[in-house]
């Protein structure tokens, strides 16, 4: 169960949307939350990679190093 407080405007908004849709605003606000979670955990994600990268928490590599650790460097 999830509740959460909107912008009136916002509000406004979704009630309309929900009344000339037939659909519910619940079903919108799932609908947002399914499109921009990827996005969200991936932008969080990022940052924190980065912030370990460079802490120095996080190991490197350039690609010749890979190529030359996997056997594929000429």
């Amino acid at each position: 169960m999830l509740a959460l407080r909107l912008p009136e405007d916002i509000e406004r908004r979704l009630e309309a949307l929900a009344k000339r849709s037939g659909r519910s605003k619940s079903f919108y606000a799932r609908e947002a939350i399914l499109e921009h979670l990827d996005d969200l955990e991936a932008a969080y994600l990022s940052d924190e990679i980065l912030k370990r990268v460079e802490s120095g928490k996080e190991r490197t590599h350039t690609l010749e190093d890979l190529e030359r650790e996997l056997g594929l460097a000429d």
